[in-house]
């Protein structure tokens, strides 16, 4: 399993592959087409993300003190970054996220692609990560 670090230098690269800003959404959205199925239920105000324009929904688990994510959302590229963010923290070990530089997102230049709205969404989408780690730890 690639680390925290290669995993966003990888999306960076894969971000960086186009020059265009729509084709950069087109792989954002792509990556959400390509999400795990999201079982229904799991659509509750229990694991809402909070400070996103659109509905996101982040439920963790954990298995042998390493913790996993499922998500989805009601808007394409939404649904897009929060699949980019469990592939890049699920399977983790609780204090490797706990003490994860999240600036280290920074690298993936979304201040550019994002507006600003939807940067606050991937923010709050991080801090729901740490914090769900933060309770297990």
């Amino acid at each position: 399993m690639l680390s925290i670090k290669d995993k966003i230098k990888k999306y960076k690269e894969d971000l960086d592959f186009f020059d265009d800003q729509m084709e950069k959404y087109k792989f954002l959205i792509d990556q959400g087409k390509n999400a795990k199925p999201f079982p229904e239920e799991f659509k509750t105000k229990e694991y809402i993300v909070s400070g996103c324009q659109a509905q996101v929904w982040l439920v963790p688990s954990v298995e042998n003190n390493k913790i996993n994510f499922i998500a989805d959302s009601d808007a394409f590229i939404s649904k897009g970054m929060v699949t980019i963010l469990c592939d890049i923290y699920s399977g983790r070990e609780i204090k490797d996220i706990v003490s994860t530089d999240f600036n280290l997102i920074k690298e993936l230049d979304l201040d550019i692609l994002l507006t600003p709205g939807r940067r606050n969404g991937v923010f709050s989408m991080m801090e729901k990560i740490k914090q769900y780690a933060n309770s297990y730890s």
